[in-house]
């Protein structure tokens, strides 16, 4: 059984509780409505500008892409133009497939054993596709509206996404899809994880952290809307000062405000040394991002080092009467 979710949800819980109790009891407002989120900001950006650059000077001297279409070869032979592309603007049409429509989930498969443990199976299997893509445009839509928090006055197109957003009007307030179905696609991915044999055995303890982060994230923004009615403007008051470089605590915002803010910051700050950093790698990703061209040039290694060869017809000048006496084809007698 894997106790690895056990350890990321009691460490979420801890987190929780110190934010909290440090609000709360403590009157630790300013550290945590002001100190941390700076400190989870700077972070957040050297530590993803360290990893581009990072990834940026890794050598890749090979063509690697990983291809499952028809290369360009005969010129009968139709080719998977985006699936192998031999061309930039193919690659780039591969990655914004791969980026917008996660094309590669999308052709995603289930294996498993019918007729009495004697054939092996294959079958269609989108519900991670469609987990997937909800969550991440869900946290995409959520990180949206919260920018209306940060910058006076509103652009038109925050504006927009919050009304598309909260179409379904019943009660006030409005009803945000983007923050409910982020919360059910990201439990999803926690129950795949639980439930699927194979997951659960490669899950890690990083691998439930995160998603332990966005549900508490998650729940604690939909309390707020829904529940405990966080003060909005004071809330903003405070966003607007930490943009500005102004930080103050304004009067009337509750704990659980802060310990959303906390949890976003853990989240921030955990981010470029996490699986998430998915978001930056995913441009540079050889296996993606490269031509697939090995029939139409011969990659080198560029810093090979000169190595000395010892070509058959030295072997066999070397060996040619040890080869002739055990019987053995030589090209000169």
């Amino acid at each position: 059984m894997n106790r690895n979710y056990i350890v990321s949800f009691l460490a979420v819980l801890v987190l929780y509780l110190i934010a909290y109790v440090g609000v709360s009891a403590m009157g630790l407002q300013v550290l945590f409505g002001v100190v941390i989120p700076y400190i989870a900001f700077i972070v957040f950006i050297a530590g993803f500008i360290y990893r581009i650059i990072d990834w940026a000077k890794t050598p890749v001297p090979f063509s690697i892409p990983s291809t499952c279409g028809q290369q360009k070869s005969m010129p009968w032979i139709k080719q998977s133009k985006f699936e192998n592309p031999s061309t930039p603007f193919g690659v780039v049409v591969r990655m914004a497939l791969e980026i917008f429509c996660f094309r590669s989930l999308f052709r995603n498969t289930k294996a498993r054993v019918v007729e009495g443990g004697t054939k092996l199976s294959f079958e269609m299997e989108k519900w991670l596709w469609l987990g997937a893509i909800a969550f991440h445009y869900c946290f995409l839509v959520a990180l949206i509206r919260h920018l209306r928090f940060f910058v006076e006055p509103v652009p038109f197109w925050v504006q927009l996404v919050e009304k598309l957003d909260g179409f379904i009007q019943i009660g006030l307030p409005g009803i945000m899809l983007s923050g409910i179905l982020l919360l059910a696609a990201v439990i999803y991915l926690f129950l795949r994880r639980i439930f699927i044999s194979q997951v659960r055995y490669i899950s890690l303890a990083s691998d439930f952290f995160p998603l332990f982060l966005i549900m508490g994230i998650a729940i604690s923004g939909i309390v707020m809307r829904y529940f405990t009615k966080v003060d909005v403007t004071a809330a903003k008051a405070l966003a607007m000062g930490l943009v500005t470089f102004r930080p103050a605590i304004p009067d009337g915002i509750s704990g659980i405000f802060f310990v959303h803010l906390f949890l976003v910051c853990i989240l921030m700050a955990y981010f470029p040394f996490s699986k998430l950093m998915h978001l930056g790698g995913i441009f540079f990703s050889p296996t993606r991002n490269q031509i697939a061209n090995t029939r139409e040039y011969r990659h080198v290694n560029p810093w090979n080092y000169p190595v000395k060869v010892h070509t058959y017809q030295e072997y066999e000048d070397e060996f040619r009467d040890k080869m002739i006496e055990a019987g053995l084809p030589v090209e000169k007698e």
